[in-house]
């Protein structure tokens, strides 16, 4: 089992008897995060289903939304990472940006079937999350050692996506229960994001300010790209990025290939986040040992796969479970990992803003992919969209694999005598 150590803010290696433990500040923000992916699990698993199938949008005006709503306020990740490290204020960062998305499902509630409220509504939310992820990564790699990051960050993401787990099913039995009501999943989602917030409040130590002698001027967020390893990633994923077709699409074709009935549709991502619940741990101990770099790729390798399957001629029972299980480990090998791979390379005091300076490259690029297969959706149909995409993550895999910083080899560790070191 993972044990809670005292949180601490040095980088220093943990000794070898320490080497399954988490601390004690990656266990409360996975926490947060598990309750707040509750929120928001249960309005991305019917928000394609609600703007497509209820509100008649066509498959181009969805990719502009999904979009917006995976990255259109993505230059904000830069603001919060610098006003995180301006002073080391990352919780009260990270808290602002929990209580924007939490206020988000009234947004949507209020918009009826308004577009653009629902626009507004969804930028807000992506607002707060933009805000909140690099402070938030950035508490988990102040507090973990760097030859433990993967698994910080995979314990951390595992809490995660048990949330991402639990989202989709209480957005299915709500709808059950009140005959496809979206407003009552709206209003539950809002009441469980602001007890996220209250958690934050309550469990997430504020901690000590770091680098507080440090300059944090406004010229200064691209500073990262002064240090060849970062400007490699921040390439490397943003290559990526704009290759990668989002969930929503995923689940959208994987209904339309299998004549899925549209009750059914929330529970489509509870595959993919089994299968990241179950590896994201194992991932980041896997990346810990034989380095980032190669599981973050073969996470876009998985994500390949899933796009082949939906063009494969399968029965939907095969489709119905390859589709998520590959998302699911798309998602355990370059989410965590990449935030892994990134943190030791950047100095305690540009954490945050580092962080946030892959995130908004990749963010970025996910707006131009998804608005991109949308239009390639909209105007020569599914099959050849997914047949550019297949070429545009193939081409970008290439890219990717040269881009991408060699690693130093992991620290050899001399093999611990206590008895008494495992827990």
């Amino acid at each position: 089992m993972y044990l809670a150590t005292t949180g601490r803010r040095d980088a220093s290696p943990a000794p070898s008897g320490a080497r399954r433990r988490v601390s004690a500040t990656v266990l409360a923000l996975g926490t947060v995060s598990l309750v707040t992916d509750v929120s928001s699990e249960m309005v991305t698993a019917v928000l394609p289903l609600y703007l497509v199938v209820g509100l008649g949008l066509s498959p181009l005006q969805f990719g502009f939304l999904d979009g917006l709503f995976n990255g259109a306020t993505a230059l904000v990740r830069l603001a919060g990472g610098h006003a995180a490290d301006r002073g080391g204020r990352h919780k009260a960062v990270a808290g602002t940006g929990y209580a924007l998305s939490a206020c988000s499902r009234l947004g949507l509630l209020l918009a009826g079937g308004a577009t653009g409220g629902i626009a507004a509504a969804l930028a807000v939310d992506r607002l707060g999350k933009g805000i909140r992820t690099a402070p938030r990564d950035a508490l988990i790699t102040l507090d973990s050692p760097p030859d433990g990051l993967g698994r910080a960050f995979g314990v951390h993401r595992a809490m995660d996506t048990t949330g991402a787990l639990l989202g989709p099913l209480a957005a299915f039995a709500l709808l059950w229960a009140t005959a496809d009501a979206y407003d009552a999943v709206f209003v539950v989602s809002f009441c469980t994001g602001l007890l996220g917030v209250l958690l934050l409040v309550v469990l997430v130590p504020g901690g000590r300010r770091e680098a507080a002698g440090t300059a944090h001027r406004v010229r200064d967020l691209a500073a990262p790209l002064r240090l060849p390893g970062v400007r490699r990633i921040v390439l490397g994923a943003a290559l990526l990025g704009a290759a990668t077709v989002g969930d929503a699409f995923l689940y959208l074709l994987l209904q339309q290939r299998t004549g899925l009935a549209a009750t059914w549709f929330p529970v489509l991502p509870l595959g993919a986040s089994a299968a990241y619940l179950l590896l994201a741990v194992p991932a980041g101990h896997l990346a810990d040992r034989i380095g980032r770099r190669r599981p973050f790729l073969y996470g876009h390798l998985a994500l390949l796969l899933a796009l082949g399957l939906l063009l494969a001629p399968l029965p939907a029972a095969a489709l119905l479970a390859g589709v998520p299980l590959l998302t699911g480990v798309h998602y355990a090998t370059t989410d965590g990992v990449l935030m892994a791979l990134t943190g030791p390379l950047l100095p305690p005091g540009r954490r945050a803003g580092g962080l946030a300076l892959v995130q908004t490259a990749q963010a970025l690029a996910k707006v131009g992919a998804a608005a991109g297969f949308g239009a390639a959706w909209t105007l020569w149909g599914p099959t050849t969209a997914l047949l550019l995409a297949l070429a545009a993550l193939t081409a970008a895999l290439c890219g990717a694999s040269r881009l991408l910083p060699a690693e130093p080899p992991p620290p050899v560790r001399a093999p611990s005598s206590a008895k008494g070191s495992r827990s």
